[in-house]
């Protein structure tokens, strides 16, 4: 039961009392529906060619032995999507709230962000990255055809810290974009914040690094795809907690719109955060249920999760805090980085982080910059209080440097 529900039935029934849950009998006696337990007639399987590189360029793609593999069907690449008119997955990073900060580089432009397209065809930019799809009878079958699909790379400089990813002369992530750094934006009032500081008694400086998190949902991701050439209809089963989301990307990709796509969520086991995107399987495996003319089933490998499940936190902190004499905060100042990986997924944590850091105590004055820098590695999401806990922490142990300065 979600919390929602619980708060609309203990307002019907009366707040102090008991509100018991509905689904349990139907979770421990088996009868739970998850994106796995979805099977429809004449539905194939999907397995996945990923990249052990976390950048390369994809030389050359052969698939041949995977189709000698009995029960492989057909071995779909890059250049296949592309030639079918895939589009990028439209993620749009930045915050549309109008009530949030104005999330924006300090010279008025917008942030940049690259082309996620879901099946590259030139390079891969993070380990796990898909470059090839199988399509077999058998789930078993597709793996096998998946092992045997030979890929020539051609491995690349990479980063995978925020750190690496700002150096002067760092490997690009994306040539077109200049340098890693996708935003560069700030808020608050840097005279009032640099004034404050240079009539400060005390000055208190804290580094640190959040490191990356990934979910490690009990149900990896799951798909199914149908699509009826009649109608032109899609139909994806996906576990998820943001099924509009992924129904507008998935259409955005394919081509088609939105009111051609309809996404079906059932259970999900566990989420948090990381399964509320569009990640690329989705509108890969509707896709090839469009050429195949048959259902289309693909069931993420915890291996595979690991690599691509969107992760989260990895920000770098450089903060510090102004006190008089007395002991009273004069002004907060501080560059938080935020790591979003290869693609631009969201900027949320970032934005999120900025908007919280100055806001638990009375600073009278206050300044912070966000920065977001790509780098080889899986996109950053927004996990639970997204983007919160990290300032937070930063927060207590500035004041925690302080309180120890002053004794």
């Amino acid at each position: 039961m979600s919390f929602l529900t619980s708060r609309t039935r203990a307002a019907r029934e009366g707040f102090g009392k008991p509100v018991r849950r509905v689904e349990d009998a139907r979770f421990v006696t088996g009868h739970g529906s998850f994106s796995d337990d979805v099977n429809l007639p004449g539905q194939a399987h999907a397995a996945f060619v990923r990249s052990p590189h976390a950048h390369a360029r994809i030389v050359r793609i052969d698939g041949a032995d995977a189709l000698k593999v009995s029960g492989v069907i057909v071995v779909l690449t890059g250049a296949d999507a592309a030639a079918d008119g895939l589009r990028p997955i439209p993620h749009g990073p930045v915050p549309t709230n109008p009530h949030e900060l104005k999330l924006r580089n300090r010279d008025g432009s917008e942030p940049f962000v690259a082309r996620h397209l879901p099946l590259p065809a030139d390079r891969v930019r993070l380990v796990g990255e898909a470059v090839a799809m199988v399509i077999a009878e058998t789930a078993a079958a597709a793996r096998d055809g998946a092992e045997a699909v030979l890929v020539d790379y051609e491995p690349l400089p990479g980063v995978v810290t925020a750190a690496d990813a700002t150096a002067p002369g760092a490997p690009r992530v994306w040539d077109e974009a200049g340098s890693n750094l996708c935003v560069e934006s700030e808020a608050g009032d840097a005279a009032a914040t640099e004034a404050a500081f240079r009539r400060a008694a005390h000055v208190v400086r804290f580094e640190t690094q959040v490191n990356r998190v990934t979910g490690v949902p009990m149900e990896p991701r799951a798909a199914v795809a149908v699509h009826d050439a009649a109608s032109g209809r899609y139909t994806l089963h996906a576990g998820s907690g943001g099924s509009q989301r992924i129904k507008h990307d998935v259409a955005q990709t394919l081509g088609v719109p939105s009111s051609a796509v309809r996404v079906v969520a059932r259970d999900v086991g566990g989420n948090y955060g990381p399964r509320n995107a569009c990640y690329p399987e989705f509108p890969l495996v509707a896709w090839a249920a469009r050429r195949l003319g048959r259902p289309v089933k693909w069931t993420c490998e915890r291996r595979e999760a690991l690599l691509t499940d969107f992760h989260a936190r990895d920000l770098v902190s450089h903060a510090e805090l102004a006190l008089d004499a007395d002991g009273s905060f004069l002004a907060l100042r501080a560059v938080n980085t935020s790591n979003v990986g290869a693609h631009a997924v969201s900027f949320i944590p970032l934005n999120k982080g900025m908007a919280v850091l100055p806001s638990l105590y009375r600073f009278a004055a206050a300044h912070v910059r966000g920065r977001a820098v790509h780098s080889h590695t899986s996109p950053t999401y927004p996990y639970r209080s997204a983007g919160r806990p990290e300032v937070m922490y930063v927060v207590e142990r500035l004041i925690d440097l302080a309180a120890r300065r002053r004794t």
